[in-house]
């Protein structure tokens, strides 16, 4: 799968490193590694704004759509239209569906059918794969 923005391994570890990004960020977004649950900096943080892709900057979530899914990960029951890429994957002898970042294939976390909003689903997120962003004028 293709994506708009294009990096080699060694230009993404210096973008995550310029960012000063938690060191599992680099594993995460770009070989499908996942945090420990109730580890992520997100997990618990309810302030308003926006959550980002850590790799590109691509706006994914407002935080008005964030809930505690009481899972250990970041859960937001909408992401920004056209924003995340749903996989089907396959790994663990599960069928899960995997969210990346659809302007830089960044991995995300998974989309499960399982949330208690209007929308029906639960956008389980790592903590290392995003970053939040206060509103303009804060």
């Amino acid at each position: 799968m293709s994506f708009p923005v294009q990096k080699t391994d060694q230009e993404w570890q210096k973008i995550l490193q310029d960012k000063g990004a938690e060191p599992a960020a680099y594993q995460v977004t770009r070989h499908a590694a996942t945090e420990r649950p109730f580890t992520g900096k997100y997990e618990q943080f309810w302030a308003d704004g926006s959550y980002h892709c850590i790799c590109c900057g691509a706006k994914l979530f407002d935080s008005r759509t964030k809930f505690d899914a009481g899972c250990g990960w970041p859960s937001f029951d909408q992401a920004v239209p056209g924003a995340i890429t749903e996989i089907v994957d396959r790994s663990h002898g599960m069928v899960r569906t995997e969210t990346v970042c659809s302007n830089c294939g960044a991995h995300l976390g998974h989309v499960f059918p399982d949330g208690p909003t209007d929308t029906g689903l639960r956008y389980c997120m790592n903590s290392a794969s995003l970053q939040f962003e206060e509103p303009s004028g804060s």
